[in-house]
């Protein structure tokens, strides 16, 4: 697994997956800010631009680092970044990565998601030559839970107590996607 030197524009049937910007922190406000959207995050919904800026902050510092790739989802022809996906926690040495992904509420139920996931989850395999996809899912999740399922990931197990986030611990389920079990 190689350190990405640019940063990658993917592209699928309805959606362009580019690069989060300091233009796209309105964006990000409105549909981080809402606690739906946010409940399964790890993180108090958004309370101003400056959280939003923070949060591409972290996108961009990943990247750099190697350590994760985080791109703002849009519809083709709109540019508005609707959502984000990606990869976070590589740990190069071992060709693994765990992936996210998170959605503005007025284009749930849309297979937007699908859509990102699946594009996300084929460049892991076909470009950064991951071995190991993860997902770190909450049992009440139910949504993303489906979503993993759907691309053949397995769930593995209970992690008990994992995360200590938006003060409480949470359980999650661990579930992979190897890169011989991926068929796009």
């Amino acid at each position: 697994m190689t350190k990405i030197a640019v940063f990658p524009i993917l592209e699928t049937e309805r959606l362009i997956l580019r690069q989060v910007t300091q233009e796209d922190a309105g964006n990000l406000l409105t549909y981080l800010s809402d606690e739906d959207v946010m409940k399964y995050y790890g993180l108090e919904p958004f309370k101003s631009i400056n959280d939003a800026l923070d949060e591409i902050s972290w996108y961009k510092s990943i990247f750099e680092k190697g350590t994760g790739i985080r791109w703002g989802i849009s519809l083709k022809g709109q540019g508005k970044i609707i959502g984000s996906c990606g990869f976070l926690d590589c740990a190069s040495q071992h060709y693994r990565a765990a992936v996210g992904i998170e959605l503005s509420k007025e284009h749930w139920g849309e297979r937007i998601a699908n859509e990102a996931f699946e594009a996300v989850i084929s460049y892991g395999f076909e470009q950064m030559n991951l071995q190991r996809i993860e997902a770190l899912i909450e049992p009440p999740n139910i949504p993303s839970q489906k979503l993993v399922e759907r691309q053949g990931f397995i769930r593995e197990g209970l992690l008990r107590s994992y995360e200590f986030t938006c003060g409480k611990f949470d359980d999650l389920y661990m579930y992979s996607l190897l890169k011989q079990d991926y068929s796009n």
